[in-house]
């Protein structure tokens, strides 16, 4: 039987993803598309499976090690050869080159412009009255570049932070994004950008803390960390908080006709095996609306200055797990039905309920819908999910009074909560977009026009 080497699969644009959690061992016996280690991205974690079958050899890694695409996992007594189809992984890398021989050194000439006793003897030639020459200041990022990984860096661009005045915390002095984010909370209480690669000239500046209070003088307390997800989420929020000048327009929705073309569905969508609801709708809604007004279907770029026009419908749903909130994506909304965005909604829910989301899943948005219908509330200001520049809050839906032809008729409200970024978005156009919304949602027949 032969010994191979079990290696990293595509695992997307991600690199230095941690292992979480090694599975096996040395000497274990592993079937095909058994899941061997487990990887912890940004909001979910990753299972990567066995391609093949049989016996353990050596492994090569351990928890806490970062893993990128093509990199040895393990090796093993292959018992079974065929690979998972489900992952594709890269071809085999070519050999390494032969190691480069060390080259001795040259040597050095006995001319004063290389003896290593010229600058010596300069010094004693100098005068004695005459001060020494001026010595040039060195630069620490001259030669010094900061440890920190891929997303720290982006972190830091993001908040306009220079990595070479941060002290990191981790291993090797590896800076950490709780480096980054330390080092901006104390410039903003200091009120100075000393360190920040891009000035700040207001807005978040000299935001004092929240002081910190020492409850158990009141009575008993427990203390509970957040989940990972919920720290990691607290932090993108709050950067969209800052940086983000949010404007929240509300609204509401006849959908007393929609609901009932929904129940009308119901048999036919049994026989799928789908559940539709109000949130396909919302869906296909969104994209038509997005298309009518292509400002909430762009990002700014990095210059604040451009507005980069997406010419896809991508859309991002909140998904409420036990871990805290995450956010999959839907792509090319535009292009199904409603039954196909149906089976969409629930295989990608259940995928984050049971943490199995992986990084693509999460990436590519144009703009986002979240929905409390199911538990209650009137309206809410959602929180922008940077660099979109929109997103949808819904809320339950109740039958009121609207009076129409002279008299009051009972009708089913859906209240809407648009928040947007006033930098590319201004009220009027808000408020065109959820009559838009209304619009179609009113009559669901619109969407094929």
């Amino acid at each position: 039987m032969a010994v191979t080497e079990i290696k990293m699969p595509d695992i997307g644009d991600f690199k230095d993803v941690p292992i979480l959690e090694m599975l096996v061992n040395s000497g274990d016996t592993v079937e095909k598309e058994q899941v061997l280690l487990t990887l912890e991205s940004d909001k979910a974690t990753m299972e990567i499976p066995s391609s093949h079958a049989g016996i353990v050899q050596a492994v090569k890694v351990n928890a806490g090690d970062k893993m990128s695409q093509g990199m040895v996992i393990l090796t093993m007594e292959v018992t079974e050869s065929e690979t998972v189809p489900v992952i594709q992984t890269q071809p085999e890398p070519a050999p390494p080159a032969p190691p480069v021989q060390p080259v001795p050194p040259l040597p050095v000439s006995p001319s004063p412009a290389s003896s290593p006793t010229s600058s010596v003897m300069d010094e004693l030639r100098r005068p004695k009255n005459l001060p020494p020459p001026p010595v040039e200041p060195i630069e620490p990022q001259a030669f010094s570049k900061p440890h920190a990984g891929p997303a720290v860096r982006h972190l830091a661009r993001d908040l306009g932070v220079d990595l070479v005045k941060v002290k990191g915390s981790g291993r090797n002095s590896r800076i950490l994004k709780e480096d980054v984010q330390t080092f901006v909370k104390q410039v903003m209480t200091e009120g100075t950008a000393i360190g920040m690669a891009v000035p700040f000239t207001g807005g978040g500046m000299g935001i004092p803390e929240i002081p910190e209070i020492d409850f158990s003088k009141f009575g008993d307390i427990e203390t509970r960390p957040l989940s990972r997800i919920k720290k990691l989420a607290g932090a993108h929020l709050h950067r969209s908080w800052l940086n983000i000048p949010h404007v929240t327009q509300f609204d509401e929705v006849d959908m007393t006709e929609l609901e009932a073309f929904r129940k009308d569905l119901a048999t036919e969508a049994n026989k799928r095996n789908v559940k539709i609801t109000l949130l396909a709708f919302l869906l296909k809604a969104s994209a038509a609306a997005l298309r009518e007004f292509p400002d909430f279907n762009a990002s700014l770029d990095a210059s604040k200055e451009n507005l980069i026009l997406k010419k896809y419908y991508h859309l991002g749903v909140a998904v409420n797990t036990k871990e805290g909130l995450v956010v999959p994506v839907i792509r090319d909304v535009d292009k199904k039905g409603l039954f196909e965005l149906a089976a969409n909604l629930g295989e990608i829910s259940q995928k984050a309920r049971d943490g199995k989301l992986s990084p693509n899943d999460m990436q590519g948005a144009c703009f986002t819908i979240t929905s409390l219908g199911g538990l209650g509330g009137t309206a809410f200001t959602p929180i922008i999910n940077a660099p979109e520049v929109a997103i949808l809050g819904v809320s339950r839906s109740k039958m009121q009074p609207v009076y129409q032809n002279g008299e009051f008729v009972p009708r089913l409200m859906l209240p809407l909560s648009l928040s947007y970024d006033h930098r590319v978005i201004d009220g009027a156009a808000a408020v065109r977009f959820t009559q838009y919304l209304s619009f179609i949602l009113s009559d669901v027949r619109r969407l094929l026009l």
